[in-house]
């Protein structure tokens, strides 16, 4: 059994830049089910504890060391701990100022919070 804490940090707003666009879990959803990348930020021990079923992780902090592994010419879903976790917020404004582009970021605000809080399944990375 997975436990969410919605009790810390600062709600993000639902646009985060010009050209991203934010996402709900019918479109993330879809988008897995299409082959497409969806990328969890978050902190490592978050990760290993559960993510959404598809998800590779990439560190916020690091995603810049990443860039090679993401695919400017095709969207990607990001997300985070929820509404009120500030690693795919900080993920998507190092990516738009190290110049990648808005149009293939995906934000998917609710993250595992609101992914979990729906009943949707979660799993342990292998």
């Amino acid at each position: 059994m997975f436990e969410v804490d919605g009790t810390w940090g600062e709600v993000q707003p639902i646009e985060l830049a010009p050209g991203v666009r934010t996402v709900g879990e019918l479109e993330v959803i879809e988008h897995v089910r299409r082959g497409k990348p969806l990328v969890d930020t978050r902190l490592e021990h978050f990760h290993r504890d559960g993510t959404i079923p598809g998800a590779r992780w990439i560190c916020h902090e690091q995603v810049l060391e990443h860039l090679d592994q993401l695919d400017p010419g095709g969207a990607t879903v990001f997300f985070c701990n929820g509404p009120q976790c500030a690693a795919t917020p900080d993920a998507i404004s190092k990516l738009l100022g190290a110049g990648y582009p808005a149009e293939a970021i995906l934000y998917y605000r609710g993250g595992i919070h609101d992914w979990m809080t729906l009943g949707y399944p979660v799993k342990s990375p292998a």
